[in-house]
């Protein structure tokens, strides 16, 4: 299992360089960062680290700030629009879950995943609050049009769990989600996307990516690839 990254008061940050194909310190996931410390903030930036991507809506940015929020490397970029919205609330499991953030959300998911290519020069950190569901999603399409397997892909997904474990007060709701947190959940979701969209870069040419946007993004995270 890939180690997290060393920045303390985030146990859920993963150089995706690890990955065949993917440069390294190009793209970073990771939960919320409300509790990194000061040693930990600094650690992000000196990764190298030129935009921070905030996934969460922005009531949860106002309700827990992100401690980026007023650094020129910030950027939130919410998956779900700007109304506030529970994801338990989308489906019966997390696939269909996810189907519903691709199908009904579509134009915010390819905001997400063209900020990343719109970045600076540096590394791209992407994160919501736990890193699995919103980071999983964007990250998995980032990685799909880098032309990562989906069983790596998938693979990656997964790791959330072992890193944040479950928490002692979780209810039913996140006991059930945190179960659902492996491969197969992931593999459903690229199932849908390749069979209703036809894979990754169609889908985001399709909801408003610019075809300049998909080479920089391949330029800027693959490995064999000049950005």
């Amino acid at each position: 299992m890939r180690r997290p990254l060393p920045w303390p008061g985030c146990r859920n940050a993963r150089d995706l360089g690890d990955l065949p194909g993917i440069r390294d310190r190009a793209l970073i996931r990771s939960e919320g960062h409300e509790r990194l410390t000061a040693e930990g903030r600094r650690a992000l930036l000196a990764y190298g680290v030129s935009r921070v991507i905030d996934l969460r809506l922005p009531a949860e940015c106002e309700r827990l700030p992100s401690p980026f929020a007023r650094s020129p490397v910030y950027r939130n970029v919410s998956v779900l629009g700007p109304r506030d919205i529970l994801l338990a609330g989308m489906g019966a499991d997390l696939a269909e879950i996810y189907r519903v953030i691709l199908d009904d959300f579509a134009a915010y998911v390819t905001s997400a995943v063209a900020a990343i290519a719109q970045a600076p020069p540096g590394g791209v950190v992407v994160h919501c609050h736990s890193g699995r569901d919103r980071t999983g999603l964007v990250t998995a399409l980032a990685l799909r049009v880098a032309g990562v397997s989906r069983t790596l892909v998938a693979e990656d997904y997964a790791l959330t769990a072992a890193h944040l474990g479950l928490e002692e007060d979780a209810d039913d709701t996140a006991r059930a989600h945190f179960e659902q947190t492996r491969p197969e959940t992931m593999l459903a979701t690229l199932e849908h996307l390749d069979s209703r969209y036809g894979g990754a870069l169609p889908y985001l040419l399709g909801h408003g990516m610019r075809e300049a946007e998909g080479r920089a993004l391949k330029g800027r995270i693959c490995a064999d690839l000049l950005t």
